[in-house]
């Protein structure tokens, strides 16, 4: 029965990729990111300043994308929005680790992706991660279109606080009881958090619209990926436009100094490493100013 399953999936998966190179258009997304507010931040914060400051960073954890796509290529940027700035260094922290437009050429291989660090603009030119899907027998109705399971294993670069957590709680304990340990370290904040090795992604595509694309850097199943759920973060497709009248045109992201991904890498370890030794160069009082 399962050969069966995966043979059916083959031939449909075939003979809809003739027709993937006729399709454009665009698709929405609504994307969620949650935080536990139990781990956030210091222990003893009380359930008001708790959601004080999950209503400040609401902004950037519930967001809007348009993906604008044909057969081979698309782009995937944040939809255009007027609203309050959300204040100081924790909006140029937050923002500092959020991409940009991406761009994705299937055919090719490539991903260009523009980055805004720390007041510098950036475009990362990188091949895409090709991650290795297992299609699954599950489905489910997203709208009015069948969608269906695939999960793959991502790895996570060292350098990627996007995906940063706070330490397990024991392990915390642990080290405030350790006695040759001064205050400074104790409270350094980044001695607090940890970035996993990889995670889980877990897509919802659906062959009913035979284009290999998906929200963000994601790619490479034999649909379009309706939702996609990646560690702390949900994307869920809103509103899909097929083919519209007027010729969807997809261009390349320029702004920002070109430098792969690597390099990229190296400047954020560097900055990071540059506010580290400053923290601890001020006794460990700069977490608060940081904030903003």
């Amino acid at each position: 029965m399962k050969m069966k399953f995966f043979t059916f999936l083959g031939v449909l998966f075939l003979t809809l990729s003739v027709q993937a190179q006729s399709i454009s258009g665009k698709a929405y997304y609504e994307s969620k990111t949650t935080i536990d507010m139990d781990n956030f931040g210091n222990r003893e914060m009380s359930e008001q300043m708790k959601q004080m400051i999950a209503q400040r960073m609401k902004s950037f954890l519930e967001k809007t994308y348009i993906l604008t796509f044909n057969g081979n290529e698309s782009v995937y940027e944040e939809e255009e929005k007027l609203e309050a700035g959300a204040g100081g260094g924790f909006g140029m922290m937050m923002g500092s680790f959020a991409p940009g437009a991406q761009y994705k050429n299937l055919k090719d291989n490539q991903i260009l992706e523009e980055r805004e660090f720390f007041g510098k603009e950036f475009l990362i030119n990188d091949t895409l991660a090709n991650l290795k899907w297992e299609v699954g027998k599950e489905s489910k109705q997203i709208g009015q279109y069948l969608a269906i399971k695939a999960t793959a294993v991502k790895p996570i670069d060292e350098n990627d606080f996007s995906m940063a957590r706070r330490r397990d709680r024991d392990e915390g304990a642990e080290k405030e009881t350790d006695s040759t340990q001064t205050e400074t370290e104790v409270e350094d904040p980044f001695e607090q958090i940890e970035i996993p090795k990889e995670i889980i992604v877990t897509a919802w595509f659906t062959p009913q619209i035979p284009v290999g694309n998906g929200p963000g850097e994601y790619a490479g199943l034999p649909g379009l990926i309706l939702e996609l759920n990646a560690y702390r973060t949900t994307i869920l497709c809103s509103k899909i436009v097929l083919n519209p009248k007027e010729t969807i045109e997809i261009e390349k992201p320029t702004k920002g100094k070109e430098v792969s991904r690597s390099e990229y890498n190296e400047i954020v370890a560097e900055k990071m490493q540059e506010m580290r030794e400053n923290f601890r160069g001020r006794g460990g009082r700069g977490n608060r100013r940081f904030g903003g």
